[in-house]
């Protein structure tokens, strides 16, 4: 009797133990962050090249590049010497920026286009409310501070 109880409980057993493979509808979502295949950090060339072109929607003369390029390397502090190149680059005339009330107006268009303009990639829903919710807890922040912070950035230094 002990025999034939333990042999009907695996029994049982065995018979309520089958895999059900279920199948869930799940929308595939980007795993990896925009920036990940960033990888390769600009030369000083590409970085002066790439932010003029950005600044001024326009290419920088070469000898201005050369200029600039050897200055850069001449210094061993790389922020402080972008943070003084893209100060210098704002002060000159016709450098391309919305003006803040420009902005203002349209804080998602700004936000998006400044993404593209500087990261060459679109944003994401996370990335877009951090900035709406900042421009809205910090009226003093001007287009050249955002410009400038993009340009300062570990993802600008990549590519």
């Amino acid at each position: 009797m002990k025999r034939l109880s333990i042999l009907l409980i695996l029994f049982l057993t065995l018979l309520s133990c089958k895999k059900d493979d279920p199948i869930y509808d799940i929308n595939q979502i980007q795993s990896q962050s925009y920036n990940a295949n960033k990888n390769k950090l600009k030369s000083p060339a590409q970085y002066i090249s790439i932010l003029y072109a950005n600044l001024f929607q326009k290419a920088l003369s070469a000898n201005e590049l050369v200029e600039i390029t050897r200055c850069i390397e001449s210094v061993g502090d790389k922020e402080l010497v972008h943070e003084v190149i893209i100060s210098n680059f704002m002060n000159k005339e016709g450098v391309i920026i919305p003006s803040d009330s420009l902005m203002r107006s349209d804080l998602n268009l700004f936000i998006e286009e400044t993404y593209k303009r500087f990261y060459v990639r679109d944003i994401s829903e996370a990335e877009r409310e951090y900035f709406l919710n900042f421009f809205l807890l910090h009226p003093e922040v001007s287009s050249e501070m955002v410009y400038t912070a993009f340009a300062l950035s570990n993802e600008y230094q990549f590519y």
